[in-house]
């Protein structure tokens, strides 16, 4: 196997132990010589790079700590609501979010996204839920036909009560 040797990084890329011509990497990161996080910055983006434990030079994943916001627009029939929520919230939580908009407890509400109707334990970001995508609110419709029942039977124990 050929090993490709990077003057750039100090490392070599390939099988064996990752030394270059000062010593090994620990001996480095000890002695403060050398460094696992490099970046290169081209066209006003900066890239950062980490060594993986096998010597795999990768560019380092980005730590969001929540401030990753999405705008989504949900909409029934008659009304849409406009809101900001986080990318990796999931179904549920959106679901308790338009609760407090919409007066429907969660366990009325059904969400699709398209085409689908969603789980509330399924994520919007691994769905594909993006900026200004629009997610359809519908009433469960056992519930609707739940409502119609308890009111035509409120209304038949009313008239009985006042006769």
């Amino acid at each position: 196997m050929m090993k490709f040797k990077s003057k750039r990084f100090g490392i070599r890329f390939g099988f064996g132990k990752r030394t270059n011509n000062k010593g090994t990497q620990q001996d480095q990161q000890q002695k403060g010589l050398g460094n696992s996080n490099n970046n290169i910055s081209c066209c006003n983006n900066e890239i950062k790079w980490e060594l993986r434990p096998g010597g795999m030079l990768v560019q380092k994943r980005q730590e969001s700590i929540g401030d990753d916001l999405i705008s989504i627009r949900v909409s029934t029939f008659a009304t849409f609501h406009d809101l900001s929520i986080e990318a990796t919230s999931t179904f549920g939580e959106l679901k308790m979010v338009l609760s407090l908009l919409t007066g429907l407890e969660p366990k009325q509400q059904r969400l699709l996204f398209k085409g689908k109707e969603r789980e509330d334990d399924e994520y919007l970001h691994m769905v594909g839920v993006g900026e200004k995508d629009k997610v359809l609110l519908l009433e469960d419709p056992a519930f609707k036909e739940k409502k119609l029942l308890d009111r035509n039977n409120i209304s038949a124990s009313c008239l009985t009560i006042i006769v």
